[in-house]
């Protein structure tokens, strides 16, 4: 007896044989937008690397003590506070391009003054300068680079901040070894006036770039957002969506295509209200969005990164290393295993998500730091000299930047440039600014202090107590932000279960996001994001 032929198969089971969808190419032009942008974050990465060799010539110059060399290499990240607060204001009001172009501005001041600076209190002004530049750069390149990016690259592109401050920390400690065969007044001088090359060419180059496209809605000016996410999104579909939803946020009709529309001043100037959206009275999902923003940040400098880059030759010192030239070419590995991993993690953030490299990041951190902080403790109670210990010292800090690199360094502004909304995002990423400077700051002017009180090593473990902190508040509060719109981040806060995580579920809310389209966090939906941390 024949058989009865198999039932037809349906559309989804047809679909299952159809060929896997490719990705698509990363948009050029988007590329070089970032990239320009973050090209300005050298300057951070610069400037602390550079102080690293700097003060030991600045030391030796001008016989100063180790709190006043604490308070010199940390004080700017403390001076960039007042860089983040203006530029939010500033890049509402003049776009962000421009403000890419002051902080480059701001920086060239700073180093030059800091290269011809005759005494400490002079130096000390030359730093404020430098620290607005540099604030004004860390607070601006990222907000830019997210806003330009489509979804589909955007973990690679925004990590481009992170990417540039490693290479100006790589840069920074090339410097360090070049010029210290110079003599001793004149070397660091070299050091920290140089800088001011990269920022003057960084400040032209921004000009190239377009404005971005969600200042340009804020500002009625549609016509010329259009232009801009057309060359920037990787299909016209999706420059159509990207436009429909900053036009929904900024509560612009969607069937409006005027090239320029009336914004009212009250929705562009709205930072009272924003604060008090943020900070007062938040919706769970900003509140959520507010402590992950923030708590990463904080996690990020809390577990001593600041304290490797600048204070290394010291390290060093303390591990065995006594001469100079050694010590300098000992930083300029770290400076290439951090500048080489950075590199690595671009490539992986938007293939393996935020959450994984997160997490692998800051379990290698702790086993690094535990090993660092054992290494440099058997140094101290041995009275003859350990080369194991010593190879161990510098594999491990070169390890453990590598393991910073990988994920914490790249993904704290990636992620906190991406879940804020709209409306609160620039002042989101100024707290997120504020809280990483005030942070290192202090990781800065206590370090030395921190070592003499309990060790080097006993330091070490401390950051890997905090470490371990971090590994599980990311765990538990940070869902996977991966292929997400900047306009769709709600459910996404206000449904995560760190439980669900563990089987790649709980950051998804299709049917909400299917019936109600791209939605803002909490009721934020006006059309404005910006100011800052003191201004508001």
């Amino acid at each position: 007896m024949a058989s009865s032929p198999p039932p037809p198969l349906n559309n989804e089971e047809l679909a299952d044989f159809d060929p896997p969808q490719k990705r698509p190419k990363r948009n050029k032009f988007a590329f070089a937008c970032a990239t320009l942008a973050s090209m300005t974050s050298i300057l951070l990465g610069y400037d602390i690397a550079v102080m690293s060799g700097a003060a030991m010539y600045i030391k030796r110059d001008w016989n100063i003590s180790d709190v006043q060399i604490e308070v010199l290499g940390g004080i700017i990240n403390l001076y960039c506070l007042f860089g983040s607060a203006a530029a939010g204001r500033t890049s509402d009001k003049i776009g962000r391009r421009y403000t890419i172009v002051i902080a480059g501005a701001i920086f060239f001041a700073g180093a030059l003054l800091s290269g011809f600076a005759p005494n400490y209190a002079f130096l000390m002004v030359g730093r404020f300068v430098a620290g607005i530049g540099v604030g004004y750069a860390l607070m601006i390149a990222p907000v830019y680079t997210a806003e330009v990016s489509p979804a589909s690259s955007r973990g690679f592109l925004t990590s481009f901040p992170e990417v540039f401050i490693n290479g100006g920390v790589l840069l920074g400690y090339i410097s360090n070894l070049v010029f210290s065969k110079l003599p001793v007044n004149l070397g660091w001088r070299f050091m920290l006036g140089i800088g001011a090359v990269p920022s003057a060419f960084l400040a032209v180059g921004v000009l190239a770039m377009p404005e971005s496209p969600r200042w340009l809605v804020m500002q009625g000016r549609l016509g010329e957002a259009k232009k801009v996410l057309t060359r920037t999104s990787d299909s016209a579909e999706e420059a159509q969506s990207r436009l429909r939803d900053i036009k929904e946020a900024a509560e612009i009709p969607l069937d409006c295509d005027d090239d320029v529309v009336s914004i009212s001043s009250s929705k562009k100037n709205q930072g009272e209200g924003v604060w008090k959206e943020l900070l007062i009275n938040p919706t769970p999902a900003v509140r959520r969005v507010l402590i992950a923003g923030i708590g990463i940040h904080f996690f990020q400098q809390a577990s001593g990164i600041d304290a490797v880059v600048l204070y290394s030759p010291r390290i060093f010192e303390k591990a065995g290393i006594t001469n100079d030239t050694d010590k300098l070419l000992a930083t300029i590995a770290v400076g290439f295993a951090k500048t080489i991993f950075i590199l690595v993690a671009t490539f992986l953030l938007d293939k393996y998500g935020r959450r994984p490299l997160l997490l692998t990041s800051a379990g290698g951190m702790v086993l690094c730091l535990l090993t660092l902080g054992m290494s440099l403790t058997v140094i101290d109670h041995s009275a003859q000299k350990l080369t194991w210990a010593i190879a161990l010292c510098i594999t491990m800090v070169c390890a453990f930047v590598a393991s910073f690199s990988i994920g914490l360094g790249p993904i704290a502004w990636v992620y906190s440039s991406e879940i804020f909304p709209l409306r609160l995002r620039a002042q989101g990423a100024s707290m997120g600014v504020a809280v990483n400077r005030v942070v290192s700051g202090v990781i800065s002017m206590t370090f030395l202090s921190l070592s003499k009180a309990i060790t080097t090593g006993g330091a070490f473990f401390l950051f890997a107590g905090i470490a371990t902190l971090a590994w599980l508040f990311f765990f538990t509060f940070l869902p996977e932000t991966q292929g997400r719109s900047l306009e769709e981040m709600n459910g996404l806060f206000e449904d995560f279960r760190w439980k669900e995580s563990l089987s790649n579920r709980g950051w998804r809310n299709d049917e909400k996001e299917e019936t109600n389209g791209s939605v803002q966090l909490g009721t934020t939906t006006a059309a404005t994001t910006t100011t800052t941390i003191v201004n508001g």
